[in-house]
């Protein structure tokens, strides 16, 4: 029996992309992100 595109299995495309093993630096750079998000926001005066 040929194998079609419904039965064969699916490969994910890399799109190059963040790796899915950066967890941690993926943390560190959001948190890092709403920190001075926030300090800019009080700085000027907006909250």
């Amino acid at each position: 029996m040929p194998t079609t595109a419904a039965t064969a299995p699916r490969v994910r495309a890399r799109t190059g992309g963040p790796q899915d093993d950066s967890r941690l630096l993926e943390h560190i750079l959001g948190w890092t992100l709403v920190v001075v998000l926030a300090m800019l926001l009080t700085q000027t005066g907006l909250v």
